[in-house]
């Protein structure tokens, strides 16, 4: 047919095997036009208008013959196509000058794309990131309300709208937090943020706005405070202190205090306290049901604890055995001391495997950034190079790019192995992860990268 094109089509640039697009005979290069008679903005268009059980669509080939096709699938099914541009549309860069931000705080010299910032309320969506509200207009609101796109992750930082402006160098900022109101009123889920800076949103600050927030429960099912992560690269930037010790223990007696009340209130904890807190103030972990299903793990909310139980869980599924394994768990400082204790409980069922649990000081970003998940493989080879116990190195697989064997600084793996002349192991996010590949069996984990840092500006996010 000689029909046109529309302006918004999109590239499809790969077909899952098995898929409704491949039963099509869709390929790489040709481009979807519309859905049931409507063109594609972007991702929320796409996951809305494919949430059907009959579907029409239009797609260009790659030799520029047009296809009507009528499919019929069930409700929730994709079509099984990945496109050129995961949101199918431009990404949103962030407007606001914040002044905890993490990546005003990068090195010079890394590639491109990680100085980017985001503020897109569809990663919000789609990969958890965290929004501003700055960046979001009433057209942005109304499709979310429309789709149901929700929960929907926002960086509040404070609920005192002239703070907000100051510390978000965005004269918007403060009465962007009305937004969030229309959220609410449309029942639409949310989770919070709080990126706490000493002397800014701290103390009478943070109480306020627990509070102000806690107006919204339990449609904003969570909050997260997490303390700024500070790295050396801050000259010219807005002189920031790092928490104390009594810090942290006040932190978490008004956390612990508004927990209380929510839970006589709504039946959630709500509010939660990353897990930094807990070791900065020498406290114990929360127990498992303080965390509400863990909704606030990419923010370091309850990672150590959830790390635990699944590591205790699925050793008591093993029956243990005399079987000889060596090897070195390389991590960052705030994780060591809980995996030395995972590693013990492995020792106990299976006596012969021995694990050596080795921190690695983040002297890429600076002292104060103690998540493995931003370990670089210029830190690792330095570190670890006057030997490594087994020549079995273990690895969590959050310290790499997404879908990649890199690292944050572009070293990959087959570079650390060469310097290392030791053989790495990726090794997935959950306990069970861990455990399989240090006892050497099949399917040892994934290799992913999380989040390492909310481009909006959190503290440093990633794994513990």
């Amino acid at each position: 047919m000689a029909r046109r094109a529309k302006k918004h089509s999109h590239m499809i640039t790969a077909v899952e095997p098995g898929s409704i697009a491949e039963e099509l005979e869709l390929n790489a290069g040709d481009r979807l036009v519309s859905i049931n008679g409507q063109e594609i903005l972007d991702v929320f268009d796409y996951r809305y208008l494919m949430n059907d059980e009959v579907v029409n669509l239009i797609v260009e080939k790659a030799d520029g013959e047009i296809w009507e096709l009528e499919v019929e699938k069930d409700y929730d099914e994709d079509l099984g196509a990945e496109f050129e541009n995961g949101l199918m549309d431009g990404y949103r860069s962030c407007s606001n000058h914040c002044i905890f931000c993490f990546i005003d705080q990068m090195p010079p010299g890394m590639r491109e794309t990680l100085y980017f910032k985001d503020d897109d309320s569809r990663l919000s969506f789609l990969q958890g990131n965290y929004v501003t509200l700055t960046n979001m207009s009433d057209y942005d609101i109304e499709r979310i309300i429309r789709y149901r796109m929700e929960p929907i992750n926002i960086s509040f930082q404070t609920m005192n709208p002239d703070l907000r402006c100051r510390m978000l160098h965005n004269r918007f900022a403060g009465e962007a937090l009305s937004k969030a109101d229309r959220f609410f009123e449309a029942g639409i889920a949310m989770n919070g943020q709080i990126v706490l800076c000493k002397g800014y949103n701290d103390g009478e600050e943070l109480e306020n706005s627990i509070r102000r927030l806690s107006e919204y429960a339990p449609v904003l099912q969570s909050v997260s405070v997490v303390p700024v992560g500070l790295t050396r690269y801050r000259e010219g930037l807005c002189p920031l202190e790092p928490f104390t010790k009594e810090d942290a223990s006040q932190v978490l007696d008004m956390i612990h205090t508004w927990q209380k009340r929510m839970m006589e209130k709504h039946g959630i904890h709500f509010v939660h306290a990353s897990d930094e807190w807990y070791i900065l103030a020498d406290r114990p972990l929360p127990p498992e049901e303080t965390y509400d299903g863990y909704l606030q793990l990419e923010n370091g909310v309850g990672m150590i604890r959830l790390l635990e139980t699944e590591v205790e869980e699925f050793l008591s599924t093993l029956p243990g055995d005399d079987r000889t394994m060596t090897g070195t768990i390389a991590c960052g400082m705030l994780a060591a001391p809980f995996l030395r204790q995972h590693m013990e409980a492995v020792r106990k069922k299976y006596p012969n495997v021995s694990i050596e649990v080795r921190e690695i000081e983040n002297r890429f970003f600076g002292e104060n950034i103690t998540v493995s998940g931003l370990i670089t493989g210029r830190d690792l080879t330095e570190q670890l190079k006057n030997g490594i116990f087994g020549k079995r190195l273990f690895l969590s697989g959050n310290m790499l790019r997404e879908g990649e064997d890199v690292f944050l600084d572009d070293v990959t793996v087959s570079d650390v192995e060469k310097a290392l002349d030791t053989d790495i192991f990726v090794v997935g996010s959950s306990g069970a992860d861990l455990v399989r590949a240090v006892l050497g069996m099949d399917g040892s984990g994934e290799k992913k990268r999380r989040q390492s840092y909310e481009q909006t500006g959190s503290s440093y996010s990633g794994e513990a």
